[in-house]
């Protein structure tokens, strides 16, 4: 087992983990969308037995207007092969994510994901900051983890995402 960043190898892979993991394509095709645009992001795989059965993606977002002052990055999406869902393998792409976020020198990550399962990283509504989402969401649905302690204290506002979220 190995979780290590995309090569260019695996994008083929991914797309059909996405595909598989989601209803639609819309997340695969979201995730080559934004590798395509040349933002920068976090691409995370989950590797067994040469074969690629998780991925995680983590690309920036901005608060408000004050884009200058924090750095923020959004995790979506999130996949895992559906027959092994539920064996950890996207708590281990959360955790390993969530630490090449700190590397990076992020100062908070966003989420908007079920309200019981990312709670147990850290996650808090993002509404405890008096932050949210430009998509009309449940608050209990999009939160937030501070990286860096204290950093969101006076800041508040809307996470805007890249302008490819506004098309899925």
């Amino acid at each position: 087992m190995t979780i290590r960043r995309e090569q260019p190898g695996d994008i083929a892979a991914i797309w059909q983990l996405n595909s598989e993991a989601f209803e639609s394509d819309e997340e695969a095709e979201l995730v080559d969308a934004l590798r395509d645009s040349g933002v920068h992001n976090i691409s995370l795989v989950h590797e067994q037995d040469n074969v690629i059965d998780g991925h995680i993606l983590f690309t920036p977002v901005t608060l408000g207007d004050n884009s200058h002052e924090l750095k923020l990055i959004g995790l979506a999406p999130m996949a895992v092969t559906p027959e092994k869902q539920n064996q950890g393998i996207g708590t281990l792409l959360v955790q390993a994510g969530i630490q090449q976020c700190i590397v990076e020198n992020y100062d908070a990550v966003v989420v908007l994901g079920h309200p019981h399962y990312y709670p147990r990283f850290g996650f808090i509504t993002a509404r405890s900051y008096g932050i949210k989402s430009q998509f009309e969401v449940p608050d209990e649905a999009f939160m937030i983890l501070e990286l860096e302690p204290g950093v969101l204290k006076t800041h508040h506002g809307t996470i805007f995402y890249h302008p490819l979220f506004s098309q899925l």
